[in-house]
Formats: C-alpha cells, sequence, structure tokens
C-alpha cells in the first residue's frame, strides 16, 4: 500500500479550492447566493473523530502487545489494512472537499460579509476547511500508527499493516 503524500493532498486542495472559488463567482454573477451546507463541517467533524479514535486504540494496542503486557489484545493484521485504507480515501476526498468549501469561503470574504446570509456561508466554509484539514491530519496519524518499521514484513509484526 503506498503512503499518502501530503503534496497531493495539497494540490488536490489547491485546485479544487481555485475552481470553487471561480464557480462561486460566476455563479454569484446570476445573483444567487452561493450555499455551503451546516452539515458539511459536521459530517466532516465526525469522520475526523473516528479517524483519530481508531488511531488511539490502535496505537494503545499495538503499544500494550510490544511491551507484552498480560492480557493484551492485538491488531488483527486484515483490520489495520482496512482502516488505513479507508484512512486514505478519506483524506483523498476531504483534501479536494475542503478546497471547494475553502474557495467558496475566499469568494465569500472577498466579496463582503455585510449579509447576514453570507457571514453564516463564510463561517460554515471555514469550519468544512478545518475539519477537513482533520480529517487530513487523522488519516495521516492513523497511518503512521499503522506502519511497520523498515525492514519487517507482516509475518514477523503481527496486528500492523505495511503503508
Amino acid at each position: 500500500m503506498k503512503q499518502l503524500h501530503i503534496k497531493v493532498l495539497v494540490g488536490l486542495f489547491l485546485a479544487a479550492g481555485v475552481l470553487a472559488w471561480g464557480g462561486a463567482r460566476l455563479w454569484d454573477s446570476f445573483g444567487t447566493l452561493v450555499s455551503v451546507p451546516m452539515a458539511a463541517p459536521i459530517v466532516l467533524a465526525l469522520i475526523a473523530a473516528v479517524l483519530a479514535t481508531m488511531a488511539f486504540s490502535f496505537r494503545s494496542r499495538l503499544r500494550a502487545q510490544r511491551e507484552r503486557r498480560q492480557g493484551a489484545k492485538g491488531v488483527e493484521p486484515l483490520f489495520a489494512a482496512r482502516a488505513v485504507v479507508f484512512g486514505q480515501a478519506s483524506a483523498l476526498v476531504a483534501a479536494p472537499v475542503a478546497g471547494l468549501y475553502g474557495g467558496v469561503g475566499a469568494f465569500l470574504l472577498t466579496s463582503g460579509l455585510e449579509l447576514a446570509p453570507r457571514r453564516d456561508q463564510a463561517i460554515y466554509a471555514g469550519l468544512s476547511v478545518l475539519a477537513g484539514a482533520a480529517v487530513v491530519i487523522a488519516a495521516m496519524f492513523l497511518e503512521r500508527v499503522c506502519k511497520l518499521p523498515e525492514g519487517e514484513d507482516n509475518h514477523d509484526h503481527p496486528g500492523a499493516s505495511r503503508a
């Protein structure tokens, strides 16, 4: 499994942001308000929380297994691999989604926030960007937790996946 690269995620974020900014300008030229759903930052924050919870759980279980604590539960290698794939997929989706909301938010900030609906939309967009960044950070942390040390394979180190 290939490791996530921050450059790819930043590129997706920027490309989506530029396209969204241009689309928001075009949309605004027709006289309608660009809309950011209130659920967007909530959903992204929930995904980030799930990824972070899995990462912290795996980290503590793997640490207990390494220290050979009595009754330590290991991590099933296939479950760890699936978790890493879920994290990577989440990050690859969250980066452009956060970019879209970032582009819309940038447009709203530059077009003026005198109207309460525009101000609310800008806040939702900003929170969505922060929540998207949290998804990316949690996914990269999960990937790091599940990564095997160099030179080991899955047979020598149960409970971890190669990332």
